[in-house]
């Protein structure tokens, strides 16, 4: 088992980003939306102006302040381009070898159609995977109707894979293949519908209804996901509380299972430290009648402009009658903003499955645009 969880934690360090995701730290740090830093209102992808100007001249801690040299995401006045790329050296203590991988590597393009009506198209060239999507405002107080090809908005959306509430070690720890973790893993894509709406200044509500593209046309119903949250800000402290719900078909082997996962999240930002947390629960989502849960746990402080310090804890109660049955792990370290645009981020991570455990080093590269 000890030579099977090296390899595991060796191979799953590959999927720890599928695509780059907002930080949602950063926006309880900051006061803010993830639509205050990206054109798509829920996260993710393509960064509009202001969050351009946060990764130029907020995280880094040395940003380009010659006036003649001119940075701009704008091909024209209307459209915008963008990019991340990744990769990592990781390092199995166990298994005693180290190697070099590509993670992700995404091109964006975003057009303005209309004042209030965007088009936002992605491609990640190293995973093979492409969406684009329509976001027209055009409901009252900045709600809008998104429609095309997306990642439908549940719970807290980590740019950090492994964590069980997302796509977990994506199958690596069960030998019939059943994904380790919620269905959220690196290639879960829908095509579908999704309404927005801002019921107030600090309580967002949306509501999608898609097909997943790992299923075929007419074989499934369609997949149905809602959220809410609720973020107030309390004497200068930034509160998030919110609730999550999906019901989707999963097949395991030779039959299809009608599975609800359920979460609640919340989370406080208080100067340069923030505390988020995520709890889900599926049923009939790894087998009939059994119920698996998920948690994480994360903790960070800004240390100094561009350096921040990051804990999280997460863990997976599979609720299957043999085999491990429950894994947790640990992940301890630090992300370093050097420079604009650039990101370092060294890791130490726990891993527990069962009886076993392994540790691991990885160091991860980010450049973005």
């Amino acid at each position: 088992m000890k030579k099977n969880i090296s390899l595991i934690i060796l191979v799953s360090l590959i999927l720890t980003a599928g695509q780059s995701r907002a930080l949602p730290r950063f926006a309880l740090q900051q006061k803010d939306k993830c639509s205050g830093c990206h054109v798509n209102p829920t996260g993710g992808v393509i960064r509009n102006e202001n969050g351009f100007f946060f990764g130029k001249n907020v995280v880094s801690m040395i940003s380009p302040r010659d006036e003649d040299f001119k940075l701009s995401p704008k091909i024209s006045p209307s459209i915008t381009y963008g990019f991340d790329y990744r990769s990592q050296y990781l390092y199995s203590g166990e298994s005693k070898r180290a190697d070099f991988q590509d993670m992700t590597g995404s091109m964006y393009l975003s057009a303005a159609l209309a004042q209030n009506i965007d088009v936002v198209a992605s491609y990640d060239f190293i995973n093979r995977i492409w969406q684009c999507y329509g976001i027209a405002k055009i409901l009252p107080n900045e709600s809008y109707i998104k429609v095309g090809s997306f990642v439908p908005y549940f719970g807290i959306r980590l740019d950090d894979h492994t964590a069980y509430t997302r796509g977990g070690d994506y199958g690596l720890l069960f030998s019939k293949g059943i994904a380790q973790g919620m269905i959220y893993n690196p290639l879960y894509m829908e095509t579908g519908v999704e309404i927005g709406a801002n019921l107030s200044d600090n309580i967002f509500l949306t509501a999608s209804v898609g097909k997943p593209k790992s299923h075929a046309t007419f074989t499934f119903d369609p997949t149905y996901t809602a959220r809410i949250e609720f973020s107030p800000v309390v004497e200068k402290i930034q509160l998030l509380f919110g609730a999550s719900a999906a019901n989707f078909k999963t097949d395991i082997f030779t039959s299809v299972l009608n599975s609800n996962l359920i979460g609640g999240f919340a989370g406080i930002g208080f100067k340069r430290f923030s505390l988020m947390g995520e709890y889900d629960i599926a049923n009939d989502y790894l087998d009939k009648g059994i119920k698996t849960t998920a948690l994480m746990l994360e903790a960070s402080y800004q240390v100094m402009v561009g350096l921040d310090a990051v804990a999280r804890y997460d863990m997976l109660d599979t609720g299957l009658k043999s085999g491990d049955t429950k894994f947790s792990h640990v992940v301890l370290g630090f992300e370093f903003f050097p420079y604009s645009f650039i990101e370092l981020r060294p890791q130490y991570r726990i891993a527990s499955a069962g009886d076993s455990t392994g540790n691991s080093f990885v160091l991860q590269f980010h450049f973005w645009y």
